[in-house]
């Protein structure tokens, strides 16, 4: 029954998402919908492989903008909530201030940027860190804040210091809760790219996208959108990979799960 359950995960999606798209399909072969107005998957798909490598060209910029922008973002986030953990009032001020952030949108922070940044890299990886610093952040700090005492306690019976509690504790055990901000600030990233290169940029599927669009290619439009959604999934699997390296203490507790 194992294997079946597993395997549905996967298949049951899939199906559905087959249908919705042969669904699709039929209604717009069916209605005469115009590719200006609805293009079809067909259609889509065409675009995606004729365009293939100006795609490519453009998936990197953004890729490289992501990327970077999710790592100042993870770093900044991992000392910050160490510090709002460290230092409960400091907490206290600065965490109202980082819930406020989060009610401005990013896209009206975007124009500034480029104001204040020029019109290279260095807004859009900063567009980038403001989509995922907060889902990082967040779930890390609780997660610190909520560590076993008694191992804290066993650790400072032994003479053990700030710095080997948080080493040997307090990270370890918010690790999970780390790894998910990630994936969640993972699948932000590239969005948080295509964002900053909306408003300003020479290259990019952000800038790929409005090139199509304002020549009414909308198929693809379509086609860049799909591999926006692939490079978000790949970024969130390769979070997903690396939190299978850094937990083996979590790897083996779901082993062992998975055979009671």
């Amino acid at each position: 029954m194992k294997p079946i359950k597993r395997g549905s995960k996967i298949l049951l999606p899939a199906a559905v998402l087959l249908c919705c798209i042969a669904l699709w399909e039929g209604l717009v072969a069916l209605f005469q919908i115009p590719s200006y107005t609805l293009p079809s998957p067909s259609r889509i798909l065409s675009a995606l492989i004729t365009d293939a490598g100006t795609l490519c060209y453009h998936a990197l910029v953004s890729l490289e903008e992501a990327a970077i922008g999710l790592v100042i973002a993870a770093v900044l986030a991992v000392i910050l909530a160490i510090l709002m953990d460290r230092f409960p009032h400091f907490k206290s001020s600065i965490y109202p201030i980082l819930v406020v952030t989060q009610t401005v949108p990013v896209i009206v922070l975007a124009p500034l940027f480029i104001i204040y940044m020029g019109f290279g890299m260095l807004p859009k990886i900063v567009t980038v860190v403001m989509m995922c610093f907060f889902p990082i952040v967040v779930p890390f700090a609780d997660a610190m804040g909520q560590t076993n005492t008694d191992q804290l306690n066993l650790l400072k019976s032994f003479g053990a210091g700030t710095l080997k509690q948080y080493r040997m504790v307090k990270i370890p055990s918010a690790l999970p809760s780390l790894f998910s901000g990630l994936k969640v600030a993972a699948t932000y990233c590239i969005s948080g790219a295509v964002v900053g290169e909306w408003i300003s940029s020479k290259a990019g599927l952000g800038y790929y996208m409005l090139r199509v669009k304002n020549s009414g290619q909308l198929q693809k439009v379509f086609a860049s959108v799909v591999v926006v959604i692939l490079l978000s999934l790949a970024m969130n699997g390769l979070v997903g990979l690396l939190r299978y390296i850094c937990t083996p203490g979590e790897r083996k507790q779901n082993s062992w799960r998975k055979r009671i």
